[in-house]
């Protein structure tokens, strides 16, 4: 039922002359983006209240008091959270710091229950799945190619302002969109803070020093703190070289909180991750240099990222935490996401950068080259009568879903264009009345 109160705010179903359990009014000006991943359901969204506008994050549940079985009340994760939304009412929330959160009580009549139990099986996150297979297999090949031209160009696009932003420095440049992309989509954003916290010019000048790059690396990322009770030898050896670092480049560190764990196996938790990183960081960092020389040859280019941890991470996950792991650190499928997210996309902003269009086409043939992603998404479009056979054709679905499906523009799909167009021819009429209903 909770999914649903979520589905129901999103789409902001739940009208507008709204009270909160205080009595103040509340308007809903933005439901915010909905959070998959662990942490408040919404973040980003806009509410006033009384005469007030806030932005923050919002959390929902089917009853209140799920707040404090969830443990929300101590988590540093939900003190942003301005709107608490229950279908029960049954005790006021507060942060970790004792202030209560505003809570909004919504109720439907019985009906509305029947009809979701009778519907729900029906909601679909791509509207005009039963009316695809009318859709000419012509149309289907030219968008979806479309589609995944226009996925890299949004990513290459993504690097090109982080160029920008940077001043034209592409080793660093390269550097946080490889840091991103190690986060895997759950941590892309914290590992950007984390490359984007610390100037390539430190990082060099202890590029012959391991232990300093992780005690470096570690203590951006939040997870090096000598008020925490851990007595592993290595954490405090990371933790006396951070303050020494630290206080010698003004260095703050972002917060621990914003790292997440949720559905995410030990091999791949963010400490072998940002491992990893420092070690990419040995002897100066010049992975642009090297995926250039491979020229896009996805054998080369795999060979590149064929690191193997050692020392202290081949038997620990996080710290203080002993667990026997294996030393490759990134497995075949981790690889081929990396050349599909990373590779890939840098080397096309870099020949677009240079207008290059011959090695743009290159680098948009890698993804000609590797297997489709496996994911709920790819299993969706499956379902609804695409197959993928190779990577162009799943980031073209992804394109589709995620910029099109679920941000309702099926006025500038061109599948709804089609649709659209059909239904307005007479000989249609019989067929369109039979899927009425198909949205």
């Amino acid at each position: 039922m909770e999914r649903l109160y979520q589905y129901l705010w999103r789409h902001r179903m739940f009208g507008k002359e709204l009270c909160l359990t205080s009595g103040e009014r509340v308007e809903i000006l933005s439901p915010g983006v909905w959070n998959t991943n662990a942490g408040p359901d919404f973040s980003n969204a806009s509410v006033r209240i009384a005469d007030t506008v806030w932005n923050g994050n919002v959390e929902i549940h089917c009853k209140a008091s799920d707040w404090y079985r969830h443990g929300h009340d101590s988590d540093p994760a939900y003190d942003s959270v301005l709107l608490h939304v229950v279908a029960e009412n049954d005790t006021e929330v507060s942060r970790a710091d004792g202030k209560v959160i505003p809570q909004l009580h919504v109720t439907f009549p019985e009906r509305f229950y029947n009809l979701y139990a009778a519907l729900s099986e029906n909601i679909r996150a791509v509207k005009c799945e039963r009316a695809l297979e009318r859709i000419p297999d012509l149309l289907k090949t030219d968008w979806l190619e479309s589609l995944g031209v226009e996925r890299m160009h949004t990513k290459a696009q993504r690097i090109l302002q982080e160029l920008k932003n940077l001043g034209g420095d592409w080793e660093r440049t390269c550097f946080v969109s490889f840091a991103r992309a190690l986060g895997f989509g759950l941590n892309g954003e914290p590992f950007e803070i984390l490359a984007r916290s610390i100037p390539m010019g430190y990082l060099h000048r202890h590029a012959d020093d391991p232990l300093q790059l992780e005690a470096l690396l570690f203590g951006q990322a939040g997870m090096l703190d000598t008020s925490i009770h851990i007595f592993d030898e290595y954490y405090q050896r990371l933790c006396r070289e951070y303050f020494f670092l630290a206080r010698k480049y003004g260095l703050r560190p972002m917060r621990r909180d914003l790292w997440k764990y949720a559905r995410t196996r030990p091999q791949n938790f963010p400490h072998r991750r940002i491992a990893l990183l420092s070690k990419t960081l040995v002897g100066g960092f010049s992975m642009l240099s090297r995926l250039l020389a491979a020229a896009g040859d996805p054998d080369k280019v795999r060979e590149l990222f064929t690191w193997k941890l050692e020392g202290y991470w081949l038997s620990h996950t996080d710290f203080d935490r002993e667990t026997p792991m294996d030393a490759v650190a990134l497995g075949a499928q981790s690889v081929e996401l990396l050349i599909i997210n990373f590779v890939a996309p840098i080397l096309y902003a870099h020949a677009l950068s240079h207008g290059d269009y011959d090695k743009a086409d290159k680098a948009l043939d890698i993804w000609r080259t590797l297997a489709p992603e496996r994911n709920m998404y790819i299993r969706q479009w499956k379902g609804a009568g695409f197959e993928c056979k190779d990577a162009l054709r799943s980031q073209s679905l992804l394109q589709l879903r995620k910029e099109y499906c679920d941000c309702n523009r099926c006025l500038e799909c061109r599948f709804g264009h089609w649709l659209l167009r059909e239904n307005v021819k007479p000989q249609n009429k019989d067929y369109w009345k039979k899927l009425a209903n198909f949205a």
